[in-house]
């Protein structure tokens, strides 16, 4: 009643079986359900003439212009991300913020490539990471959801959803909820292993031509205790020259939270 069209064309709707709603009765729709601006524009890119055609998607890689970007925020923790939400590289201080006990070496392979939502959900140090775990959880999943919506024909993408339905409770449950976040800025309260509790904004920049790559980079405020923290992070670095070859456990195994192994 709200949006003005039939029941029978509303369950054609829900069912994906009407392909050709005009923009209007999509607009209508996200009102009478009350989506905010992401899960509107995930609705419009599903629908319609709007739903992203079939095609080869490129094999991602970091160019030369991304790098230079990375290494254009000096001492911030850079990581770059694609669509997958796989890490593609990062900085010493992203990695160090956000992976310390992996390689960090490990983003340079596909085979040994971590994955933002793997390492939350299937990883005890990233869960510890996060003092309200449930908010990162909630968004890491509905940036999952969007990129669906955005690469429906990724069967690397689809592979992952399941790894992590049958792996993770929790994701599935979160999952079946069918929220979609949008991929711009969040707030997060971290608890590092080093450095202690800190207050963080994380920016996630689009490169341009990036097939879906985001650069996404960590601050904090000017002049606070948590940019202190970041500080006192990077002076606990290891030089690059020094850096061991593989990072390990407590129980001197070597970390690794990637893709599984191909048999």
């Amino acid at each position: 009643m709200l949006i003005g069209v039939s029941v029978a064309y509303y369950i054609r709707l829900e069912q994906g079986l009407s392909l050709n709603a005009s923009p209007q009765v999509l607009d209508a729709l996200a009102a009478a359900l009350q989506l905010d601006d992401a899960e509107r524009r995930h609705l419009h890119a599903l629908s319609g003439d709007a739903r992203p055609r079939r095609r080869r998607l490129p094999a991602e890689r970091v160019t030369a212009a991304v790098r230079q970007l990375v290494g254009s925020f000096g001492d911030s923790p850079v990581v770059v991300l694609g669509r997958r939400s796989d890490i593609l590289t990062w900085n010493r201080a992203g990695h160090a913020l956000f992976a310390g006990h992996l390689p960090p070496d490990s983003p340079d392979q596909a085979a040994t490539r971590p994955n933002t939502a793997r390492l939350v959900f299937l990883d005890a140090h990233t869960r510890d990471l996060y003092v309200d775990w449930q908010r990162k959880a909630r968004d890491v999943v509905g940036k999952l959801r969007q990129a669906v919506g955005e690469y429906p024909d990724d069967p690397q993408l689809a592979s992952l959803i399941g790894e992590l339905t049958m792996g993770s409770p929790q994701f599935a449950t979160l999952w079946a909820e069918h929220r979609v976040r949008s991929w711009d800025m969040a707030e997060y309260r971290m608890r590092h292993p080093m450095v202690g509790e800190l207050d963080v904004l994380q920016h996630s920049l689009p490169v341009p031509r990036g097939q879906g790559i985001k650069v996404v980079v960590t601050t904090a405020a000017p002049g606070s205790a948590s940019e202190a923290a970041l500080r006192l992070l990077n002076q606990t670095l290891v030089p690059a020259a020094d850096m061991p070859e593989t990072a390990r456990l407590a129980d001197g195994t070597p970390a690794r939270i990637g893709p599984p192994a191909q048999s």
